[in-house]
């Protein structure tokens, strides 16, 4: 393997390994969605026809869902339709899996998004005033508000909010209720508190790390020389830490951004937003297992891509990181 990266450049070697190996990994889940999945209690047959089914109607429509094929047999099936866009039909209404979750994931990304576009700037901004004013109050505030929103889960969040924002004050919607073709104005009103939501968890990993990538950097020796020449203080950061502090920092953000999408599910449980995890949990309930699988399927994706242009950005923005020591 590593013979047939000899002649290339380093950063697009160092990328094809990446993708070769993000590709084997997702490989490697595809195999144990199906065998998570498997193990779900029940089957569809039993939640359609119910528990006073007889074992006839039982076996007949078994045969007909293909539920009765060896294990290996239905996810060969379901592997080679994945790898060409079709995960088969939905068990529960007859419908393509495919246009199930089109919408769906749509809106999951439309909220992550949103709330990236929130928490990204402003963690790594308090990140770089809490490193600038190390030890201050406004650090120890900064430190301590966002320890205690980590230490929060997710739904506790989630309605603290609610209480605060649609129940006391009235200000925003209890439900994340969107439309399809809803104004974008309308669906960043209605999304905003679940946004916030994810803003809240996911800004506090991203801005301590910004801290303290830049703390560990001003104690460099190019840092101080920087200092005894009579640098202010913010340019000695914004010109000389931070270029070096990218790496770190663009890791912790690509595996946040990561979390914006595979940890949706609980927020979007929450608010009752039409997206791909609340279509996830749904289908649990149904045992529609074509449909958690296609879900599942694009989670593990979007993680493992995420993963990899967090490697590769960060290879691109330090290359010293292609000759490790």
């Amino acid at each position: 393997m590593q013979e047939g990266y000899a002649g290339m450049n380093p950063i697009l070697a160092t990328i094809m390994k990446r993708l070769m190996t993000g590709l084997l990994t997702l490989l490697i889940v595809t195999g144990i969605i199906f065998a998570a999945v498997e193990l779900l209690p029940g089957d569809i047959a039993t939640e359609t026809l119910g528990q006073s089914a007889t074992p006839e109607t039982l076996a007949a429509l078994r045969a007909e869902l293909h539920l009765d094929d060896p294990a290996i047999v239905r996810y060969g099936r379901w592997l080679g339709g994945a790898l060409q866009g079709d995960f088969g039909m939905s068990l529960a209404n007859k419908r393509p899996t495919s246009d199930l979750i089109a919408a769906r994931a749509m809106n999951t990304f439309f909220l992550a998004g949103y709330a990236a576009a929130i928490a990204v700037p402003l963690a790594v901004g308090l990140g770089l005033l809490a490193a600038l004013y190390r030890n201050s109050a406004f650090d120890r505030l900064i430190s301590g508000s966002t320890l205690a929103a980590i230490s929060f889960p997710e739904y506790f969040v989630a309605y603290i909010l609610i209480l605060v924002f649609s129940v006391h004050l009235g200000w925003f919607p209890s439900l994340a209720n969107v439309e399809p073709g809803a104004a974008f104005g309308h669906r960043l009103y209605v999304t905003f508190l679940p946004a916030v939501t994810l803003t809240l968890i996911v800004m506090a990993h991203m801005m301590r790390m910004t801290r303290a990538a830049i703390i560990n950097l001003l104690a460099l020796p190019y840092i101080e020389m920087a200092r005894l020449k009579g640098m202010k203080h913010w340019r000695v950061i914004a010109v000389h830490a931070l270029p070096n502090a990218l790496a770190p920092i663009i890791n912790v953000v690509a595996l946040n951004l990561a979390y914006l999408i595979v940890g949706v599910v609980l927020v979007e449980v929450v608010f009752v937003y039409p997206g791909l995890g609340q279509l996830l949990v749904d289908s649990v309930a149904k045992r529609d297992f074509p449909v958690v699988q296609a879900a599942c399927l694009i989670f593990a994706a979007t993680y493992i891509l995420l993963n990899l242009a967090a490697d590769v950005l960060s290879v691109i923005s330090n290359p010293r990181l292609l000759h490790p020591r």
